[in-house]
């Protein structure tokens, strides 16, 4: 099993619970941008009584022990979570010798608005859902698409309530904005906000470095919240994954025109759709090439329906105590009216 680093606990314990709740020993490997939550964890895990070698957590680069736990003969299936580019090498490797794949991958999220929307719920979830944990989050929204009616109404109010939020130390309980994880990640968002104008985007707030925080916070990686307008779908940013704060925002005329901007990406990891039409909730849900679908919600999860993308965004499902049966399942729409 191969976590991530931007849920590092919380990724972490849903692949291992499982595992060993199936009867299995388990090999873990946290990221290692983020190793402390696991080390923590097998301390817990050694109080608790849990006997020697049935959770083995190892600690290291992908190239020297990722690699070295996918090749391994003794090791069935693997579950990893992580970029598109990793999950690859680890089809390379993996499929030759058989192995069950669970590869949870990247996601380029597309968030639909149609004018019937409850606009100020709309409004309100798109701002968390685009920039929660700093956008470090798989299924945050980074495509925000709206109805050609109230595009240029909600462009105003989304990029006012943007600005207004506190990019600061994360350990202030009013901070809305904290660090992005490391300076890799942090050059990777700065290198997509250039290419963005670039490709003839508008930065309509954000794009930039905020002062120093504080003393301790002088060293760490802090990004304005970023809002992009007049990318066309097939552009570069919005095509490939950024996973930061930034998120492009573009207008459509009609059902057939959104569900076209969603399904123009190679991922399908997840998405949300703002309408009061159930018809059209069902209609376009279906039609929307993603693993999951949230309708007038963001985020409402059951940890025990199954979890997965499609198209480049992974293969096999996880969640729950289904996150180790590897089999395709029907796609997640939740429906709130």
């Amino acid at each position: 099993m191969i976590s991530p680093w931007n849920l590092p606990l919380y990724l972490f314990t849903w692949k291992v619970a499982p595992a060993i709740a199936s009867g299995n020993t388990a090999v873990a490997k946290p990221s290692e941008i983020t190793p402390m939550t696991a080390y923590l964890l097998s301390e817990i895990c050694i109080e608790a009584g849990l006997p020697a070698g049935v959770l083995n957590i190892v600690h290291g680069t992908g190239p020297d022990v990722g690699e070295a736990i996918v090749s391994h003969p003794d090791i069935p299936m693997l579950s990893f979570t992580g970029s598109t580019k990793v999950g690859q090498r680890i089809s390379e490797v993996a499929a030759p010798m058989f192995k069950k794949l669970s590869l949870e991958m990247g996601g380029k999220n597309a968030n639909l608005v149609f004018a019937d929307a409850d606009y100020e719920k709309a409004l309100s979830t798109t701002i968390r859902s685009s920039f929660a944990n700093q956008g470090q989050i798989c299924l945050c929204g980074s495509r925000i698409y709206v109805e050609k009616s109230i595009y240029d109404r909600f462009v105003k109010d989304f990029v006012d309530r943007v600005k207004s939020l506190k990019v600061g130390d994360p350990q202030d309980e009013d901070t809305d904005i904290g660090a992005i994880v490391s300076k890799v990640q942090w050059e990777k968002d700065l290198y997509y906000i250039n290419l963005a104008k670039e490709e003839g985007g508008q930065i309509l707030c954000g794009g930039t470095v905020p002062p120093t925080i504080n003393e301790r916070c002088a060293e760490g990686f802090f990004l304005n919240p970023t809002v992009i307008a007049g990318l066309a779908p097939g552009c570069r940013v919005n095509q490939e994954e950024i996973f930061g704060p930034v998120v492009s925002i573009y207008p459509f005329e009609d059902e057939n025109e959104a569900l076209s901007f969603a399904n123009a990406t190679p991922y399908g990891l997840s998405a949300t759709l703002w309408t009061s039409n159930l018809q059209r909730a069902h209609r376009v849900a279906a039609s929307i090439e993603s693993g999951i679908v949230w309708v007038n919600s963001w985020l409402v999860r059951d940890l025990r329906t199954p979890f997965g993308g499609v198209k480049q965004s992974g293969i096999g499902r996880e969640g729950g105590f289904d996150a180790l049966r590897f089999f395709t399942e029907p796609k997640n729409i939740f429906i709130q009216l």
